[in-house]
């Protein structure tokens, strides 16, 4: 090795430690970051809704229209701070439609009031048009023009203890 080298390896064996601590620490946000719920895109795993098994919401979707495109449920808090604001959501589950009835199993990280959005995607697109896809809400709000489609969390928000609590919610289309 020569001197040039080995000042180089000097320097980068002086600086392992520093590296190592921030490694350290940034592996801590990633495994702390794991551990909260939320944001997760989940199965539609019924088990998880059994007798015992909660907190859970059992969510009975009426009134599918079509067997295309995709349906989406969506748990949220319900609270000023968290219903249907962008990114807040706690669980979704994205699967194809099936005319009809079909029913989803949303697992709560505790008990607490949420609510839940449902959007039936028609044509598949990812996005929202307004002649053709379907919405509702737990609870059934009214919703108008005046609204926009976002009644309040007041509406929406359904208590859940520990255990798995059944709604049932009406598809709406214009």
């Amino acid at each position: 090795m020569n001197v040039k080298s080995s000042l180089l390896a000097r320097r980068w064996v002086r600086r392992l430690p520093v590296a190592a601590a921030a490694l350290g620490v940034l592996g801590l946000a990633v495994s702390a970051g794991a551990a909260v719920r939320g944001h997760e895109e989940i199965r539609n795993d019924m088990s998880k809704c059994r007798a015992g098994a909660g907190p859970a919401m059992l969510v009975t979707v009426d009134g599918i229209k079509a067997s295309q495109g995709t349906v989406r449920v969506q748990s949220y808090r319900a609270t000023s701070a968290e219903w249907l604001q962008s990114g807040k959501w706690i669980s979704r589950i994205e699967v194809p439609a099936r005319a009809g009835t079909m029913t989803f199993c949303l697992p709560l990280p505790s008990g607490g009031t949420y609510g839940v959005a449902v959007r039936h995607d028609v044509n598949g697109n990812g996005k929202t048009d307004i002649s053709t896809d379907g919405g509702a809400m737990s609870n059934n709000p009214s919703i108008s023009i005046f609204n926009l489609g976002k009644p309040s969390y007041t509406k929406v928000g359904v208590a859940v203890g520990d255990e798995v609590k059944s709604i049932r919610v009406q598809m709406r289309y214009m």
